[in-house]
């Protein structure tokens, strides 16, 4: 006979005294929240991903429902969930397309991770990256709900920045794990005018604010960041530069100083070699030293690196030509004379300023102010590659040197990557590419990180892009740019990278390391004072305007012939 307890539910009275508290217990908790309605069923099973079928119209109703994660669920770069046991397996669909037969919808979906289901809830619970067991074919799908994506998305304890709101929450932050991101480098990659310079100022000011005392080196290439870091980290271009001459290496005075080809090139290296070491052996702090070489950063006079030249020319048992001698003191002549080279070889640099000089550009103190924006858009053209090379060169000799002492980190950005290591292995700036593959293959070691920051990523050097261990992936064009960048992405990424066409300005796919599984995440707006002078040209507004053309063409033409600002 059934009776009703004190709570109002039934209890069979000729259950046993256990029986009857377990089921008073089950009926007094709170009953488990109903699932949504499986909207198909897995068809076909591999590795890294499986194929699914939908019904048509299960599909079409979900976009009504009022939570936007459920709405969106099995849209192509949504998400869903496969019930695999009492474990979900959530997935991302990378296709549709229509089935056979009926209102049916076939899709391929790539495997992110797993989780337990709350028995008493039914949300999604410890999810993890990874997959340890697979469905089998009759296994239902599901879609999934707001709840399922924070458990997926949201961050752990580890440290980590914010950068924007995962697609497609309105609330589930994007997060970047910094030590995974930089431990093994990272990307930005993203047509011209899609927001990459403003989102490149946006991940770099937030990790500034979480690390006030690192150590970032920028290279800017066009001058356009030194406006969004005023205040907040140490600004140099060629007016306070003032990087010696004598830090570069054999490599790097080659390709200053050499202005010939071919085996003319082999025999002024040769004289360079011998009367650069002659030079750097007659300063002070050479003396003690038993190991000295034409790559030691020991200071010398361009003066005495001139007499030297002209020693070796006059010496009368040489039965050479001289035209040799006489290129490598034209060369030198004309650097000491050029304005336009006095923030790297003035007189003025020969003081032994190597400790001074790391210090300020490294930021050893930080002093709230962690990163240095080297601004390049004023050095000439033909050495730029140089200088990049020797401060990226410094970055990587410093970590290995101080390999006994307390380690500090340095991060390396470079904007406009491809200029530095590019494709074509015969173009010029060799130094600069071959410092920073290094750095790029063996960096992570000595604790140096490297961030390449580029609209082209096809013409970087094979391989460089593929040592970076997280791809922040925003809008490409070009389809040979999106060929690339997914023959360097991990095989369970491919579906969001299929949508790199379709993303917004500021908007981008984030893979790899940095975080826990592929995400879609939209840029946090910037606050004004921090962007970077990087905004397009307003031409209807500003061919509305007219006045003082005259006097701004006499200022321009000025600094134009002054070859400074």
């Amino acid at each position: 006979m059934d009776m009703l307890n004190p709570n109002g539910f039934q209890v069979d009275e000729t259950a046993g005294t256990n029986e009857r508290i377990a089921s008073t217990v089950a009926a007094i908790v709170q009953p488990r929240v109903e699932r949504h309605s499986h909207i198909g069923i897995v068809t076909e099973i591999s590795g890294g991903g499986a194929r699914i079928q939908v019904d048509g119209a299960a599909l079409r109703a979900l976009g009504q429902d009022p939570d936007p994660s459920v709405a969106l669920s099995g849209q192509v770069g949504s998400q869903v969930k496969l019930e695999v046991g009492k474990r979900w397996l959530l997935a991302n669909v990378r296709n549709l397309k229509a089935g056979d037969v009926g209102d049916v919808v076939l899709a391929d979906i790539d495997f992110l991770g797993e989780g337990d289901e709350d028995e008493q809830s039914g949300k999604l619970v410890n999810f993890k990256r990874g997959i340890t067991c697979y469905p089998i074919p009759g296994n239902r799908v599901f879609p999934v709900t707001g709840e399922d994506l924070k458990q997926m998305f949201a961050a752990d304890e580890r440290a980590h920045i914010e950068i924007g709101t995962v697609y497609p929450t309105k609330d589930v932050r994007g997060a970047l794990y910094i030590d995974a991101m930089l431990g093994k480098h990272f990307a930005l990659l993203g047509s011209t005018g899609t927001g990459k310079s403003t989102s490149a100022a946006l991940i770099m000011h937030r990790i500034c604010d979480m690390a006030p005392e690192g150590h970032i080196v920028m290279i800017d290439p066009h001058g356009e960041y030194s406006a969004a870091f005023k205040g907040y980290g140490e600004l140099f271009n060629v007016d306070n530069l003032a990087m010696p001459y004598w830090l570069m290496n054999f490599e790097e005075h080659c390709e200053v100083m050499l202005t010939s080809q071919g085996s003319d090139r082999q025999a002024d290296a040769d004289i360079l070699a011998k009367c650069l070491l002659h030079a750097r052996s007659k300063n002070r702090v050479a003396e003690g030293l038993t190991k000295l070489t034409v790559d030691s950063p020991i200071p010398y006079t361009l003066t005495d690196l001139s007499n030297a030249i002209q020693n070796e020319m006059g010496i009368l048992n040489k039965a050479t030509d001289t035209a040799p001698y006489m290129r490598l003191k034209t060369k030198i002549d004309e650097l000491k004379a050029d304005p336009r080279y006095s923030f790297m070889f003035s007189g003025m640099l020969v003081a032994d300023s190597m400790s001074t000089f790391i210090s300020k550009i490294f930021r050893l103190p930080a002093k709230g102010k962690p990163i240095s924006i080297v601004d390049v858009s004023g050095v000439p053209s033909d050495i730029t590659s140089v200088v990049v090379a020797v401060l990226s060169r410094l970055v990587f000799d410093y970590a290995i040197w101080s390999r006994n002492e307390l380690q500090r980190p340095v991060l390396l950005v470079c904007e406009e990557a491809h200029r530095y290591v590019p494709a074509d292995k015969t173009s010029s700036g060799q130094a600069v590419r071959k410092i920073l593959e290094r750095i790029a293959k063996e960096g992570r070691k000595y604790g140096v990180s490297l961030g390449l920051i580029t609209q082209r990523p096809s013409d970087l050097a094979e391989g460089v892009l593929s040592q970076c261990g997280t791809i922040i992936a925003m809008r490409l064009n070009n389809e040979r740019d999106q060929h690339f960048v997914k023959a360097a992405m991990p095989e369970g990424a491919r579906g969001f990278l299929d949508v790199i066409p379709a993303l917004r300005n500021r908007e981008c796919i984030v893979c790899g390391e940095g975080v826990s599984i592929p995400i879609r995440v939209a840029f946090d707006d910037l606050e004004h004072s921090r962007r970077p002078a990087s905004s397009d040209p307003m031409f209807s507004e500003l061919w509305k305007q007219s006045g003082e053309e005259e006097a701004m063409v006499a200022r321009v033409v000025k600094r134009w012939r002054a070859q400074g600002r």
